[in-house]
């Protein structure tokens, strides 16, 4: 059942919230050990979350927009008295005392959330395999990655155990999963919703994000996470949906980048890709192609400043005031932190805490640092121009299909090769959303693994993305999303 569709039930009396959160958390416990979505679920809370609003509706109260819909977080996101650890053994066991605004926004909208989703830890990673509370599976083949870093948000949206799930991007972490879970994926412009209560990463970059199983579910979600938020000061207002033209794809200039079909791209994905384009210029959109000779070094700007930005962020973690403390071979402070650390922080943590400490260091900073900087900002003038010709950008969201696990961990350039479609978007700060263009099939037989199509816009323009791509999905295939078949079984 989509969003809306549970929303209505629920509001007309159809279903109670106790009750569909009751079957909620009985699916997610069936489903947990094959696919480890959820870190932990919150029933006790959820439950006596429902039977609060039972009794408002009960009494009369109006029903939020999202009453009694549940959903699920990303394990970076702050929810008061609840573990949030990001995936990080560092974390373990730290209870913030605030919540997120995004979480607070969705939750007084009347939406339930019902548990912690597993993720790559500190949002570091592409497959979801860096982590220390278990391997997230994509159901359409338990033997492959859902993408990361926000592997179990996408996972529980696409096996059908919550109709949206909040993640965080920073380089495509919300996008990525979404490709290769089958599900939608919405990067909101950078200050669209407010970053207060999800754990840095990299600050110039972070966003909070949702999955969503319906193409229409992105714009509800959007217009209730959206907006200035006085305890997030880089938050700003957007644009909303406009007018019906504006949601129209008869006209609509359609720019294609073709730095997106070059090397490493699969031919499966470009294939789904083009039928895609077809389709849409079959409905009246007008294709156009445009370049960005920037995006092709995208992938080394992104991973100078993100790696700065979490030397930066992860500095905090020392063993004094968060999580958890490791003493050193002798009483000094020194020893204590670096005991800390070393244990806390898995492999590519420390990776990139190496090469962010490297590329801000003094002697270091100008020929890395700051040349990233001014690479980037070439990059936002590189779009901006292209949106001078274009209303919006398409290109495929993942250079391939899930890929099996354990395939990359020990390359990580082609883990972060994985991401080269998406961080473009990311630098500039634009919204972008992941949307499913059907399947194709495993050469090597067995699986059928979904495809994604990426659609980036102006900045600002979130709401009319969102209903462009709700615009596409009504025309039907190629434009087709489903439940993986290992849920569906």
């Amino acid at each position: 059942m989509s969003l809306s569709q549970l929303a209505r039930a629920l509001a007309d009396g159809t279903r109670s919230a106790r009750s569909t959160v009751q079957a909620t958390l009985a699916s997610c416990e069936r489903a947990n050990p094959r696919l480890a979505a959820f870190q932990a679920l919150a029933a006790t809370d959820a439950l006596a979350c429902a039977e609060r609003l039972d009794a408002a509706l009960a009494a009369g109260a109006e029903p939020g927009p999202l009453a009694g819909v549940p959903f699920a977080t990303k394990a970076n996101l702050c929810i008061a008295e609840r573990e949030t650890n990001c995936g990080s053994a560092l974390l373990a066991g730290y209870r913030p005392p605030y919540t997120a605004t995004a979480v607070e926004r969705l939750v007084a909208a009347g939406a339930i959330p019902i548990g912690t989703t597993n993720m790559d830890e500190f949002g570091m990673g592409s497959s979801g395999e860096n982590t220390c509370y278990g391997i997230a599976r994509n159901p359409w083949d338990l033997g492959r990655t859902p993408g990361g870093s926000s592997s179990g948000s996408a996972v529980s949206v696409a096996a059908g155990l919550v109709p949206f799930a909040l993640g965080s991007d920073t380089g495509g972490s919300v996008r990525q999963p979404a490709a290769l879970s089958g599900v939608f994926g919405l990067k909101p412009s950078y200050g669209a919703v407010s970053r207060y209560g999800l754990v840095a990463f990299a600050s110039s970059l972070d966003v909070v994000g949702v999955l969503a199983a319906e193409a229409t579910d992105l714009a509800t979600l959007l217009a209730v996470l959206a907006g200035p938020d006085p305890l997030d000061a880089t938050t700003v207002r957007i644009e909303g949906p406009g007018n019906e033209a504006d949601r129209e794809l008869d006209g609509l200039v359609v720019g294609v980048a073709r730095e997106t079909f070059g090397p490493g791209l699969d031919p499966r994905v470009e294939a789904r890709t083009n039928e895609a384009l077809a389709a849409l210029e079959r409905a009246g959109c007008v294709l156009r192609e445009v370049s960005l000779p920037l995006a092709g070094q995208a992938v080394p700007i992104y991973y100078v400043i993100a790696t700065g930005e979490a030397s930066s962020n992860l500095a905090r973690y020392d063993g004094v005031r968060y999580g958890r403390r490791v003493q050193g071979d002798d009483p000094s402070l020194d020893a204590m932190f670096e005991a800390t650390r070393a244990a806390g922080f898995g492999d590519e943590v420390k990776r990139r805490i190496l090469l962010g400490t490297y590329v801000l260091s003094a002697g270091y900073a100008q020929h890395w640092y700051t040349k990233a900087l001014r690479a980037r900002r070439r990059l936002v003038h590189e779009f901006d121009a292209a949106f001078r010709e274009v209303d919006v950008l398409l290109g495929p969201t993942t250079p391939t299909p899930a890929f099996h696990l354990g395939e990359r961990v020990d390359d990580p350039l082609a883990m972060y090769a994985c991401d080269h479609l998406t961080v473009p978007a990311s630098l500039a700060g634009l919204p972008a959303v992941s949307a499913p263009v059907g399947t194709v099939d495993d050469p090597a037989g067995g699986a059928t693994l979904p495809v994604g199509l990426q659609w980036v816009g102006p900045r600002g323009s979130d709401a009319r993305l969102c209903a462009l791509v709700a615009a596409a999905d009504r025309l039907g295939a190629p434009f087709t999303s489903a439940l993986a078949p290992e849920v569906s079984a």
